[in-house]
């Protein structure tokens, strides 16, 4: 991992003069934030964590999907990218990160999805892909490969994604840029609007992966879960909208549990990944109980068996 002394004079060589001490930056469990000011300008210093390659994270692919965010009016501008060590810097917006209260406005959950439709509507073509379905049957090959036991509700759940993936058919599944990390944390209050932050798992994906990330992440009702889908499609929520965005919850929280595995043989960071592994295979029982995953694949067209 790259220290910030090892960033900061080839940072300032671009910027200009280091101006006071860095702030480190609350948040965030994969990697390490400052607020930084060179030459009269606050910016963000990112420093990746320990081998955050085996999270299927690109750095180039951040940087781009960072910059088209920005672009569009959703994302903090891209300042400076250094490549060795890698590090991305990045404008620091004014403003207050979100609390998944918050989120759950209805204010809130319109512009939220106000500025996913503008995201997902990109024409531009993100460098990487990120599927929900694939990137859980990664995770497990690489604590394989590392002699790492893998969970043992992984093939429970992975049977279950397959059906899922099965019903999930049809152009509005069809591959968008999506940001696939929408926690709380991740939502800056600015002067601007809502500005999403955190690139790092930004690829081209089915848009329902972000709005079930979203509404499972920030504790989003079945009632607000419609409201953020009227939102976004401009019509009320249909049954077979519902349901994809709630089997997709369940995605998230598999990507989320496979990613806890992981970081537990990876991270050096103070957090108990177990645990955090745990919990969300459990909601993931919770969710599919007593014949609602069965119920969310009919009405999202696709059930099987």
């Amino acid at each position: 991992m790259a220290s910030l002394a090892d960033t900061l004079g080839p940072i300032s060589a671009r910027l200009g003069e280091l101006e006071g001490e860095p702030v480190p930056l609350e948040g965030g469990i994969t990697n390490r934030n400052y607020r930084v000011r060179f030459a009269g300008e606050d910016v963000v210093v990112r420093l990746p964590g320990k081998d955050t390659g085996l999270l299927e994270i690109d750095r180039g692919a951040e940087k781009a999907a960072s910059e088209m965010a920005a672009r569009a009016g959703v994302g903090p501008a891209v300042v400076a990218m250094l490549e060795d060590p890698p590090c991305l810097v990045t404008e620091f917006v004014a403003g207050e990160a979100m609390e998944a209260e918050e989120l759950r406005e209805p204010a809130a959950l319109t512009e939220v999805a106000v500025a996913l439709r503008t995201l997902h509507g990109c024409e531009e073509l993100l460098p990487v892909e990120f599927s929900s379905f694939r990137i859980v049957e990664i995770y497990a090959a690489r604590m394989a490969d590392r002699g790492a036991e893998v969970p043992s509700a992984y093939e429970w759940a992975l049977a279950s994604a397959h059906r899922i993936e099965a019903a999930l058919v049809g152009p509005e599944h069809d591959p968008v840029p999506c940001h696939d990390d929408l926690l709380a944390a991740n939502f800056i209050r600015s002067p601007q609007g809502v500005r999403i932050v955190d690139w790092e798992y930004a690829g081209m994906n089915d848009r329902y992966f972000d709005l079930g990330n979203f509404a499972v992440n920030n504790g989003l009702d079945e009632d607000q879960e419609a409201d953020l889908l009227a939102a976004y499609f401009e019509a009320p929520a249909s049954d077979r909208r519902l349901a994809a965005l709630r089997l997709m919850r369940f995605m998230s929280d598999f990507r989320e549990a496979m990613w806890g595995a992981v970081q537990s043989t990876i991270s050096d960071l103070d957090f108990d990944f177990t645990e955090y592994c745990a919990k969300h295979f459990e909601r993931m029982r919770e969710s599919a109980a007593d014949g609602r995953l069965e119920a969310l694949l009919e009405e999202a067209g696709g059930a099987t068996g």
